[in-house]
């Protein structure tokens, strides 16, 4: 077996420049911690990254008629939002306690509720959108066997943390590629449910409207439901008002049809939502390429 290869200076360096700012965030009590990781990452991080230049590129695409004032409260409010999205993800238990005590509501609600007392598999998607880990915390705390689909890091310094941050939010966790697919596929076949996201840009995927404009979409989550006779629910932890707590709504189920049909159900879904609350997706992805 080959060695892998070494990680490179930059990404370790930028992994203990995030463990340090990580671990001192954590030394403060939850509800200063998580409104200052959202203005580190807005007001000092988003700038030098670039974010809030990538923010007004897909905004000018999609909603080119945006008056300016409000171009700006979204270029401020999208980075906030992820900033506390992944200080309440390090904060394990203490997250954990607060989004399982969330209210689960929507039209869906009745119907996982079913497929988790029939054994029936069930297939949870959800977006970069508000919090999607409350959707995963709230429904493993109503005895929902939810499993979680996610991307390692591309810096592999900083990976494990990542890895076991979502591990203390819950169990199992499944990471993309063959060997992920496999145990998640298992883990449907016993009757379990998984959380998928599907709003990232798939280099394979097929194009289709989202936000009024084309954007490469993969057809997994919906090609699973129909192989494994899951039902296929959309859900979100929307962020309230006082950016720590969550409505964690699970919309009604996506009826069998094409994997086009269904997915595209879920694209117009997640649509709706972002027009209703568009700082809160994460418009940092390049969606449109």
């Amino acid at each position: 077996m080959e060695n892998p290869a070494p990680v490179p200076l930059g990404d370790r360096l930028q992994a203990l420049a995030l463990r340090g700012l990580i671990g001192g965030l954590l030394r403060l009590p939850y509800r200063l911690r998580v409104p200052l990781c959202g203005w580190v990452v807005s007001r000092l991080i988003a700038p030098v990254a670039g974010w809030r230049r990538r923010i007004r590129a897909n905004l000018a695409l999609i909603r080119p008629a945006m008056p300016p004032a409000e171009v700006q409260a979204i270029t401020r409010a999208v980075p906030d939002n992820f900033g506390r999205t992944i200080i309440e993800t390090w904060s394990g238990a203490e997250f954990a306690a607060r989004a399982a005590a969330q209210p689960l509501t929507g039209p869906g609600l009745a119907a996982l509720e079913a497929a988790r007392d029939a054994g029936r598999p069930a297939i949870v998607v959800t977006a970069h959108f508000g919090n999607y880990e409350a959707v995963r915390v709230a429904l493993l705390a109503r005895g929902c066997r939810l499993g979680g689909l996610y991307r390692p890091l591309d810096n592999r310094a900083l990976n494990p943390a990542y890895e076991a941050a979502l591990l203390r939010l819950g169990q199992p966790i499944f990471p993309r590629g063959k060997a992920g697919l496999t145990a998640m596929v298992r883990h449907l076949r016993s009757g379990g449910m998984i959380e998928m996201l599907i709003d990232q840009h798939m280099a394979h995927g097929t194009p289709m409207p989202f936000l009024g404009q084309p954007a490469k979409t993969a057809l997994t989550a919906a090609e699973m439901a129909l192989r494994h006779d899951a039902i296929l629910v959309p859900a979100y932890g929307i962020r309230r008002a006082d950016g720590l707590s969550f409505d964690v709504v699970v919309e009604d189920p996506i009826p069998p049809g094409t994997p086009e049909a269904m997915t595209q159900a879920l694209n117009d879904s997640l649509g709706r939502l972002v027009d209703r609350h568009p700082g809160q997706w994460l418009w940092i992805h390049r969606r449109w390429k």
